[in-house]
This record gives C-alpha cells, sequence and structure tokens, in this order.
C-alpha cells in the first residue's frame, strides 16, 4: 500500500485472503455496489493487515470495516479479528469462509463482535447488504 496514492476518502474497507483472485473480486463487487467514496484495501495476511490497519489510522484515515477470510497462513482470521478488536474497537467486521469451526465461528462473534459469518463462496447480494449495514449505507 502506498499512503501517497490513497484519494481524499477518509474511511476505508478492508479486504484479507490470501488468495488474491478472491481478493480482487470481492474489491470489485464492493467498487461496483458500494461505490468509490470508500478506500478499499486489501492484504494477503494478518501480518500485512494490521500494518495497513495502523498506516491507514495513524494517516488520518478510518477503518470502517474489516472483511476477513479464516484460514491463512501464520494466524487465522479469528485469532486476527480478535486482535484486532482489542486495539481498534470501533472497526466492524465480517468472516468470510469455507473452513471455519464451530469454536471458532462463536468466538469471534463474542471476542470480536463480528458482525456476521459468510461461507465461501458467499452469497452476494447477502454479503453487500451486510457490508452496507456495517457502513451504515441502510
Amino acid at each position: 500500500m502506498n499512503l501517497s496514492q490513497i484519494k481524499n476518502e477518509k474511511n476505508a474497507i478492508l479486504c484479507v485472503d490470501d488468495e488474491p483472485i478472491l481478493l480482487l473480486s470481492l474489491v470489485q463487487e464492493l467498487k461496483r455496489e458500494i461505490g468509490g467514496s470508500y478506500t478499499y484495501e486489501t492484504a494477503q495476511n494478518p501480518e500485512e493487515a494490521m500494518e495497513v490497519i495502523d498506516d491507514l489510522c495513524q494517516s488520518g484515515v478510518e477503518v470502517i470495516l474489516i472483511l476477513s477470510d479464516w484460514l491463512m497462513p501464520g494466524m487465522r482470521g479469528d485469532e486476527f479479528l480478535i486482535k484486532v478488536h482489542q486495539k481498534y474497537p470501533h472497526i466492524k467486521s465480517i468472516l468470510i469462509s469455507g473452513h471455519a469451526d464451530r469454536d471458532a465461528i462463536n468466538r469471534v462473534k463474542e471476542e470480536a463482535k463480528t458482525y456476521a459469518i459468510f461461507s465461501k463462496p458467499w452469497n452476494t447480494k447477502e454479503l453487500l447488504d451486510a457490508v452496507r449495514f456495517c457502513c451504515n449505507l441502510t
């Protein structure tokens, strides 16, 4: 991420997944349906995502929402979202996964206050409805 490339938008949505094609697909859906009033950032692992969040917050951009995969190298999505919630409790989150176990789902809902969990492949309308709700666009 190059902070000099951030537009004038002061709100960001961050997508985290270790599969680049899924990141691209998700960002394209968000841009098409939500529009250009947000900065859309991506990260391919939780460590990179934490750096992006810290950099955005330090530059005055508010991260409104994180959409995160669950099964990623290094750290699972539930652990990542809990860590984010502890540091930035105002950031909303949605977990997307084809593999999350029931314990992880319960933990992320309780400890990270994750708004919704979607299975891959996700239902685009349901996911976008959840994003709109989290971004106060409903």
